[in-house]
């Protein structure tokens, strides 16, 4: 696979493009609004730049990985590619709809995976004029660091499809866990309850943020603190995988924290916002 489509240009789809691109594939980076693309070439740029500035990559190794990066508005380039990722928000609707037009676009061998970390890959690939295409493939943050891929096979997901991916991923030097299609697949699940319940500790008034993240950094071995870690992963998106766990698995250990919601509709959104339990 050497020509990829991004769909997404948002903090996993630009950390994908780049990383991609520094083992010489050809990634078109696609988002509706120029504004987001823009903003994502630029960060792109900068994190190169500072790995030269480090002494990691070379200026010629820089110009060349931003060589393998186009960027478009119109998904009309998904004509062309062996992959498209999907990268977008974690609302369900948009991603749906994103997919029902894909299906008249994309060619009869691409492959369509979406990076969700919540949503069923069945329901999504249900959406899609061949479900037997459609994969899960859900990187970490930063993806140029993070060594992980969950791959998620829906219940229509071929073993080709399944065959064709797992080759991609060894392709890319990245380490792959393979996962049934359940809610939170392995990773999230364990994580985001975690952060939840860190926020239920803050809620509850047991102890301050920065004691709650000193006491699991240096209590349980973690490099960053829970509600640290939830700035950075965005409270928007904690609160949507949270509200994913809690309808699709029912139980009451899943429901989000008040506190949760209540930053979200404040636009206490993390690091993204400049404002979540820190302020950046």
């Amino acid at each position: 696979m050497q020509n990829i489509a991004i769909i997404g240009a948002g903090q996993m789809g630009s950390g994908i493009t780049q990383y991609l691109a520094m083992n010489a594939i050809n990634v078109t980076l696609i988002d509706y609004k120029e504004s987001n693309i823009e903003r994502a070439s630029s960060n792109i740029e900068n994190g190169l730049t500072k790995l030269v500035l480090k002494g990691k990559i070379s200026e010629e190794r820089k110009l060349q990985v931003l060589s393998c990066i186009q960027c478009s508005t119109s998904l009309e380039i998904c004509r062309e590619v062996d992959l498209v990722i999907e990268a977008i928000p974690e609302i369900l609707e948009k991603k749906e709809s994103l997919f029902r037009k894909l299906s008249e676009i994309m060619t009869e061998t691409s492959i369509l995976a979406t990076n969700t970390s919540s949503l069923s890959i069945t329901k999504l690939g249900s959406m899609f004029i061949d479900p037997s295409r459609v994969i899960g493939l859900h990187f970490f943050n930063p993806a140029f660091i993070m060594p992980l891929v969950e791959v998620i096979r829906g219940l229509e997901t071929s073993g080709d499809t399944l065959e064709k991916i797992t080759a991609f991923i060894i392709a890319i030097n990245k380490e792959a866990v393979f996962v049934k299609d359940q809610s939170g697949f392995i990773v999230n699940r364990i994580l985001i309850s975690m952060i939840n319940e860190a926020i239920f500790v803050l809620q509850e008034g047991i102890a301050t943020p920065e004691e709650i993240d000193k006491a699991m950094k240096l209590g349980s071995n973690q490099p960053m603190g829970p509600l640290e870690l939830a700035d950075f992963i965005g409270l928007d998106t904690c609160l949507s995988i949270m509200e994913t766990l809690h309808s699709n698995l029912g139980e009451d250990k899943y429901r989000p924290a008040t506190l949760l919601r209540k930053y979200v509709e404040g636009n206490r959104l993390g690091r993204k916002t400049k404002k979540g339990f820190y302020t950046y």
